[in-house]
């Protein structure tokens, strides 16, 4: 049997394949709002077949999102859209997750094809906070260090999303804690100069994901999966490395976190990333082995053999792509064909399905 057609369950959810589609921004929403863009797009990447797909980073807060046109959950007007598209994407035979996000320094930035750097507040930006006032770069807005109340606010928004997450028919809830966002704001020494408990030794820097984590679970079910998205580094010196991955992630397991979702880089201006093929495999695996907990590898992985290997020699647990399913919404159905695993097409598609 193929790897990567074998079916994996994640406390009750069963996943068909070991394919997901990774969050991916489509700065298309208005006040936070998913459209039929969202619809049609995660929609079809269920025809195509992937086991989980997973929405966009879904802003917690509306100072969260990344851009004025990130989708967003802060409220309950946003769930009947997200229901709609959930109950498509089950009704399809895929598993519908969503990430949930704030992007600290990182928000009030332009769409990238309305321009770059911040969004200025009377041009519908807003201010930004972070672990401590450092900015990103100079193009970015020097964020505000939260105190202790926006600390607590935090942690209340993303529970608060959790429980309209769930209300909205998700099935796996991803929290964000890689790429240069808030999470990774506070557990990078690059961007954490704080002096408090939050700040400091490992322990103090992780201390907002953990206690996110607690807030999330009293509202999540325990038998529905619990995922975390790490950078496995900063791609800078000094900065969050493999090393305090590792000792993170067995922290995760600890909490009964299901999987990482092992990225890279975002979080300093000046990283210097050596990119290739599957580049960020090496992290999934050394995360994998090291905290022995299940991961998904990321990052130019973009055919069936190449992934059906790395799943072969034990690096992941779940290949999580991004650009090869914008190219390839069927990405799914073809490394099928490729790998000669069995796959059912949708009923409305067979007399198209290539023949033996």
């Amino acid at each position: 049997m193929s790897a990567l057609f074998s079916p994996l369950t994640i406390k009750s959810i069963e996943l068909k394949n070991r394919i997901v589609v990774s969050p991916m921004c489509q700065y298309s929403s208005e006040d936070g709002f998913a459209t039929d863009w969202h619809l049609v797009h995660l929609g079809s990447r269920a025809v195509g077949g992937a086991a989980l797909i997973i929405s966009e980073a879904a802003a917690v807060s509306a100072e969260g999102r990344i851009s004025p046109d990130d989708l967003g959950i802060w409220k309950d007007e946003h769930i009947d859209k997200l229901r709609q598209i959930t109950h498509f994407i089950h009704s399809n035979g895929s598993v519908a997750g969503i990430q949930l996000a704030h992007a600290g320094r990182k928000a009030s930035t332009h769409a990238p094809w309305k321009g770059h750097g911040v969004v200025l507040p009377e041009n519908g930006g807003w201010k930004t906070v972070s672990a401590s006032a450092l900015a990103f770069s100079e193009r970015y807005d020097t964020p505000d260090a939260l105190d202790h109340e926006g600390i607590q606010k935090v942690i209340t928004d993303f529970a608060l999303a959790a429980e309209r997450s769930l209300k909205a028919g998700f099935k796996v809830i991803e929290l964000h804690a890689a790429h240069g966002y808030l999470i990774h704001q506070f557990l990078s020494p690059l961007s954490n100069r704080r002096t408090d408990e939050y700040g400091g030794n490992l322990e103090n820097r992780s201390r907002l994901l953990l206690e996110i984590i607690d807030a999330v679970q009293k509202v999540w079910p325990a038998e529905l999966p619990l995922f975390v998205r790490i950078s496995a580094t900063d791609w800078a010196e000094g900065g969050w490395d493999e090393a305090q991955s590792v000792q993170l992630c067995s922290m995760l397991k600890a909490k009964s976190i299901d999987l990482i979702d092992v990225s890279s880089g975002g979080l300093a201006s000046h990283q210097k990333i050596t990119i290739g093929p599957g580049y960020q495999v090496p992290f999934s695996s050394k995360v994998r082995a090291e905290a022995e907990i299940l991961t998904g590898a990321v990052g130019l992985i973009t055919d069936a053999g190449q992934a059906e290997e790395i799943l072969e020699k034990g690096d992941a647990d779940l290949i999580i792509m991004a650009r090869e399913f914008l190219r390839d919404p069927y990405f799914p159905l073809h490394a099928a064909g490729d790998l000669n695993a069995p796959m059912a097409w949708p009923v409305q598609y067979e007399r198209a399905k290539p023949s033996k």
